[in-house]
């Protein structure tokens, strides 16, 4: 139950996270950026990438 609801946080902390970096990469590039949904997408999976098996590893190794 515990992993459900660190996985739904971290999924949530995640979409933020990337809404803010694209927003970020707005302001510096000056105008929306040409496939924004592409962009956001490519973002957050990174960033799910990282996290995930982070997540996994710290609960196989009890930690």
């Amino acid at each position: 139950m515990t992993e459900i609801i660190l996985y739904s946080a971290a999924g949530i902390v995640l979409y933020l996270a990337a809404d803010a970096a694209l927003k970020q990469i707005e302001k510096l590039h000056g105008e929306p950026v040409p496939y924004r949904n592409v962009v956001f997408f490519v973002i957050i999976l990174t960033m799910g990438m990282i996290l995930f098996p982070l997540i996994r590893l710290v609960f196989n190794n009890g930690l």
